[in-house]
């Protein structure tokens, strides 16, 4: 029986059954990104050895069984389908995979018209081996990143994801473990909850850096929660979408032990894009530059007369701050709030400290 949708979104949970169905349950619009690790399709026949005969904890679960490649592709179509509907028009959705099955997925986003933003390359740093020598070690998986559609004024945080860096742009080939150690969830008999868990770190970089604080994220091949346990930790919210009992246990009990946070903590680096747009003529309709002032570059040469309608005057023109600012350097283009200065004093001051003053009140009031 296909549940009805609802026109209210519950949050923080596990939903149990077929994901395609429980996402039609959904309201239409409701979720800000989507993080979908489907089944691959391995195609795996047999049990897989290594060299010296022992046997590899390969996948071989039902759920990552097809009986043909038309039959993952239908798969793969339903519930992209489901995903877009109830994703924001801003909203993205990030989905991982291998070569088994990456590129039919890429194929199908483009075809339902999701928009392609990136492919992210997750190098593993140690990487299963091929243990029979006849292929390279397959050493990486991939992320497709897509937004909702071609338009959609998706969240980046590229100074968070550059600040991560070092302050070096962020790029888009990530190096992580895979998940191992105490991170990796285990039977009473020590053999692995689930196959194919994923590094928290790597769903950790997902979320900061295409979602903000309160956000709401989806995944509908739940597993073992990895998902939710990490929105939980950061601040956002959760949807999990899973079939088997013991995969939503073990989820619930870890997300459980989860801590999110505090509010400082989660606050991201913001560039100065990201803040409220203050045009030079303000400083001058609020008094903070008068009619008729010189400003100076930071060696206090190259004086401009400021106008009353904001534009600067130079013997040779007039213009915007960035305007004038390149005429007097000769240059194609230039930064006019940090070039140009006035005088605090016997000191020289940027006008960006001005600018910067309005963006604080308007923070301060709700702006």
């Amino acid at each position: 029986m296909v549940k009805k949708s609802s026109n209210i979104l519950s949050v923080d949970r596990i939903m149990q059954g077929n994901c395609v169905e429980l996402m039609n349950s959904l309201p239409e619009a409701s979720i800000d990104m989507i993080f979908a690790d489907p089944p691959y399709n391995l195609q795996l026949s047999g049990d897989l050895t290594r060299p010296d005969a022992s046997h590899v904890d390969a996948v071989t679960n039902d759920w990552d069984q097809f009986s043909s490649f038309q039959a993952y592709d239908e798969f793969t179509k339903e519930w992209l389908i489901a995903a877009r509907r109830i994703l924001k028009p801003n909203g993205t959705i990030w989905v991982i995979g291998s070569y088994h099955n990456i590129f039919r997925v890429g194929t199908q986003l483009m075809d339902l018209g999701y928009w392609m933003l990136n492919d992210v390359i997750w190098r593993k740093s140690n990487p299963m081996p091929n243990f029979r020598g006849r292929r390279f070690t397959n050493a990486h998986e991939t992320l497709i990143w897509a937004s909702q559609n071609k338009k959609s004024k998706y969240t980046f945080n590229y100074e968070a994801m550059k600040a991560l860096n070092e302050d070096i742009q962020m790029r888009s080939d990530w190096l992580f473990p895979i998940c191992n150690g105490g991170e990796r969830l285990k039977k009473e008999d020590g053999k692995k909850v689930h196959p194919t868990q994923k590094p928290e770190a790597l769903l950790g970089r997902v979320i900061l850096s295409s979602t903000n604080v309160g956000d709401v994220i989806l995944d509908p091949f739940f597993g073992t929660g990895t998902t939710g346990a990490v929105a939980k930790k950061l601040g956002r919210h959760f949807i999990g979408c899973e079939q088997q009992s013991d995969y939503i246990e073990a989820a619930q009990a870890r997300i459980d032990a989860i801590d999110p946070l505090d509010e400082e903590t989660l606050k991201v680096s913001q560039g100065k894009k990201s803040e409220p747009r203050i045009p030079f003529g303000t400083l001058i309709e609020r008094g903070m530059i008068e009619p008729g002032t010189i400003l100076v570059d930071s060696k206090g040469n190259n004086g401009a007369q400021v106008r009353a309608d904001g534009s600067l005057q130079v013997t040779e023109g007039t213009g915007s701050i960035h305007k004038v600012g390149a005429m007097v350097q000769g240059a194609s283009a230039c930064n006019g709030w940090t070039y140009w200065h006035t005088l605090q004093g016997a000191n020289l001051s940027p006008i960006d400290d001005m600018r910067q003053i309005l963006r604080d009140e308007m923070k301060k009031n709700g702006n």
